[in-house]
């Protein structure tokens, strides 16, 4: 085997990028009910143009075994982060074949780094069970007051 690479996710990397998003989802337990790939890649094209979404992904060659996924959004101001700019986390995949090798480690630090440079002053993320070990040792702590509505 070749040992992993990374590098930043360009547009003609998102038909595979979006199809390893849907297999993240469904492996999560999300109910496939709709067909995200238009929306998928209608938002990962406006934001990587603007700079609002940032993804690194890790290789074996050619082959694509991990990604990662960082969007940039601004809220007003608050103590825990004065900046209101904050990095949500998505798109953090594996390839099961691939796990347990650091490989996610090394992209969650790599968007991280980014989050950083755009003055980010907070970084969040909805975990799966799988991921919380993961962002637990890399210093995330829970938030018990998180809630969502749907519309």
């Amino acid at each position: 085997m070749n040992s992993v690479t990374y590098r930043r996710l360009t547009e003609e990397d998102l038909a595979i990028f979006i199809e390893m998003r849907i297999t993240q989802l469904r492996e999560e337990g999300a109910k496939d009910d709709v067909d995200l790939r238009p929306a998928l890649n209608d938002y990962y094209r406006r934001h990587l143009n603007d700079g609002t979404f940032v993804s690194w992904l890790a290789l074996d060659g050619e082959k694509i075994v991990g990604t990662s996924g960082m969007s940039f959004v601004e809220k007003p101001p608050y103590f825990g982060c004065p900046s209101g700019k904050i990095g949500l986390i998505s798109s953090m995949y594996t390839d099961p074949s691939y796990r347990r090798r650091g490989i996610a480690k090394d992209l969650l630090t790599k968007v991280m780094d980014d989050a950083r440079k755009y003055g980010c002053g907070a970084i969040q993320i909805t975990a799966s069970d799988m991921g919380v070990k993961l962002y637990t040792a890399c210093g995330f702590v829970h938030n018990g007051n998180f809630m969502q509505y749907n519309l």
